[in-house]
């Protein structure tokens, strides 16, 4: 069962991919649906994907695919003709309903197109940068399974592990991470950054590579891990 809202949320996205051949933005959405911020879109996005009516397209923004119709908006199907039924006139043509053959896959790219998100900031979650509408180009040897995106490095918090105020960074899409690894954490569901991630009993610290900037001490409730760091990308100028 579907509540009000993601039904609601769920035709509008059908009838936009319908009309246009591409799904709605956030702002869109936000708009369709009356809420005052894209955090509400993407919590519903994310319980239409947990109940497998939507899902997101990999390594493409703005990029949503309705799996499924609620039964009581799905199509009918055709009725079945028995074996024995009675053979058309002969002035009917009858129809071969055989499926064609898919087409071969292509090839994998050697780049793929990532989503480039804005500067870290602080009271933006991650999630409702996803229709900022800029690419970045990726080799794809860098990446591996998941959805994958790519975030503007601002501050010098962490220069010793090699990431540099301006860099790109691409980090895979994730709600875990082990001990050690560098993730964007959105904390107090109000500030996002980019720091090594260390779990300790019932703390979650959030480590800089610098030592002008201190370590911080949060309780497990008050991290949320939106993804991995898994490359860099840096231009010379």
């Amino acid at each position: 069962m579907l509540t009000r809202k993601q039904h609601e949320l769920l035709m509008y996205i059908h009838k936009h991919l319908n009309e246009t051949g591409f799904s709605p933005s956030f702002e869109e959405m936000k708009d369709a649906l009356k809420l005052k911020s894209k955090s509400g879109i993407h919590r519903l996005i994310t319980a239409l994907e947990e109940r497998n009516f939507l899902a997101r397209r990999a390594h493409r923004a703005r990029a949503l695919e309705v799996l499924r119709l609620p039964e009581d908006m799905a199509p009918r199907r055709q009725p079945r003709i028995p074996a024995d039924a009675p053979a058309p006139p002969s002035n009917v043509i009858a129809a071969n309903f055989t499926r064609a053959a898919k087409p071969a896959e292509p090839a994998p790219p050697e780049t793929i197109s990532l989503p480039l998100f804005g500067k870290i900031a602080a009271g933006v979650p991650i999630e409702a940068l996803r229709d900022a509408g800029t690419n970045v180009d990726v080799a794809a040897s860098m990446l591996g399974i998941g959805e994958h995106y790519a975030l503007e490095v601002a501050g010098d918090s962490m220069q010793d592990a090699g990431i540099l105020d301006g860099d790109t960074v691409v980090i895979r899409r994730g709600e875990t991470a082990e001990n050690g690894a560098i993730v964007v954490a959105l904390v107090d569901e109000n500030e996002v950054t980019l720091k090594r991630l260390w779990k300790r009993g019932a703390t979650v610290a959030l480590e800089p590579a610098n030592k002008a900037y201190e370590t911080r001490i949060f309780g497990p409730d008050r991290v949320q891990v939106q993804g991995k760091l898994v490359g860099l990308l840096r231009k010379y100028h």
